[in-house]
């Protein structure tokens, strides 16, 4: 800056008199190895002489390459990837919710601690329980927990040869994984024609009943098929001494509609980025909180909130809690998000979810019934099965193609290959949150997919062609990855 009246010289070393000098740019000297010890470089480190823009550029075509729900439709049946409103985040960013501390007292954090307490109370009533855990991190955690739940209330009734789980063959992979984990043993029920637990094969698996702890059952199915057997089949458990255990990753679909408490179940988990929609992937937050009925309520893991008067407190020990399954009281943020969810919509707007959810899904399933085979004709809800049977048998084309070639359009695949009991399985769920000129454009894709592996079936199945990495050996990355170049 120039000094007001100065005269400007410039001398014969082309400095300017009367100006502030710009001052030499020296850093300051860090010794690495005082500072860092045996964790210092010898040397340099080998970075590439890079100007900012490039690097800046670099890392965001990098992020173009990711692809989310905000890119496009993202129809993974069962996981579920919906968008997530922007007004959630907003409010978990609010300074009250987002700078304070787990450790808190309890005097400082009230307004929180009313939030968890009457978001209990909101998924209670959604749900047809008792009570909730706010704990459990994920889904397959809340499983873990809720089995634990059961597990104590067999032991503490000295009933402990009751070491079996029912699992119908149709539930997500995690449920028998999550009862082995516990320690119990798992018994699977084939389903029936129509997609439904086999009555008479529950029976069989029931048997006397003395060693059945539970059953676990997610309705509507992976199949897409609500269960009209629900009722009966939890009295045949109940009536044999067990507990019935509700998945609820596909609560979406009955939201406001009908409640597992009511179709006779016992303890519940949900997965809130699915169903309440919040953030979803990436390794984290995440929750999957646990409802359950009153005769479990002794059992529920601690901290938890009570209130007292007119103050809200957290309870950590109890006579009978099975103790803490995660530290402090889980994901509050994601809570937060939940909250905002089901006040934003209220018991009218979460009923027009589910039922978006499944007229988005049967919508699809018309359009494509006749493109893909189906392996049941049972009416789907949130989600439906096509196949790509027809197409390998005819042109060679199977469902990894299929899903390969998806990319090409723009689109990610959906769920493929699972449910295992159907052979080239393709589980779509749009989810409520697409509009009917993106699932047309999904459904054309589909179609052109399914046109393509008759006329150039060699097309689909060099797919993807305009992607960086086309086909990797999924098999071997999974067990042999390379975390380094």
């Amino acid at each position: 800056m120039m000094y007001k009246d100065t005269p400007v010289i410039v001398t014969q070393k082309g400095e300017v008199e009367g100006q502030r000098m710009v001052p030499k740019a020296e850093l300051p000297h860090v010794d690495a190895a005082a500072y860092y010890g045996d964790a210092s470089r010898p040397g340099k480190a080998p970075l590439p002489n890079l100007a900012e823009i490039t690097v800046l550029r670099h890392y965001t075509n990098l992020s173009l390459k990711n692809y989310g729900v905000e890119n496009g439709t993202y129809p993974l049946g069962s996981c579920t990837m919906k968008y997530n409103p922007k007004i959630n985040e907003d409010a978990a960013s609010l300074t009250g919710f987002a700078q304070t501390h787990p450790l808190q007292p309890d005097s400082t954090i009230q307004g929180n601690l009313e939030l968890l307490w009457d978001l209990e109370k909101q998924l209670s009533f959604i749900c047809g329980m008792d009570r909730f855990t706010f704990q459990p991190a994920a889904g397959a955690h809340g499983e873990m927990t809720g089995l634990l739940l059961i597990k104590a209330y067999h032991e503490k009734r000295g009933d402990t040869d009751r070491n079996v789980m029912i699992v119908p063959d149709s539930a997500h992979g995690t449920n028998p994984a999550s009862a082995m984990m516990v320690g119990y043993k798992v018994r699977e029920v084939k389903s029936n024609e129509r997609g439904m637990v086999d009555l008479a094969a529950l029976k069989a698996a029931i048997g006397d009943g003395k060693d059945i702890a539970g059953l676990m059952l997610t309705n509507p199915s992976t199949l897409g098929i609500f269960d009209e057997n629900v009722i009966e089949i939890t009295k045949m458990v109940h009536e044999a001494g067990g507990l019935n255990y509700y998945d609820g990753a596909n609560l979406n679909a009955i939201m406001m509609q009908v409640r597992p408490g009511d179709m006779g179940f016992d303890v519940v988990h949900l997965n809130v980025h699915k169903t309440f929609s919040t953030p979803h992937g990436g390794g984290g937050p995440g929750a999957g909180p646990v409802g359950l009925k009153n005769i479990l309520a002794p059992f529920l893991p601690v901290p938890f909130v009570e209130k007292q008067d007119d103050q809200f407190r957290l309870v950590h020990e109890t006579e009978d809690t099975i103790g803490k399954v995660r530290g402090f009281i889980g994901s509050f943020g994601i809570f937060v998000r939940t909250y905002a969810y089901i006040l934003a919509n209220g018991q009218d707007g979460l009923k027009a979810v589910s039922e978006g959810a499944v007229a988005n899904s049967t919508y699809m399933f018309e359009k494509l019934k006749n493109d893909y085979k189906v392996p049941t004709s049972t009416k789907t809800m949130h989600e439906f099965i096509i196949t790509s049977e027809v197409l390998k048998s005819k042109y060679g084309v199977n469902t990894m193609d299929v899903a390969k070639r998806l990319i090409d359009y723009g689109f990610h695949p959906p769920t493929v290959y699972f449910p295992l009991i159907v052979p080239e399985a393709m589980m779509v769920e749009p989810t409520e949150t697409e509009t009917r000129e993106d699932l047309d454009q999904l459904i054309d894709a589909f179609k052109k997919i399914a046109e393509e592996a008759a006329t150039e079936p060699d097309l689909v199945k060099g797919a993807p062609h305009n992607t960086p990495i086309a086909r990797p050996n999924e098999t071997q990355a999974a067990r042999n990855p390379v975390l380094k170049a």
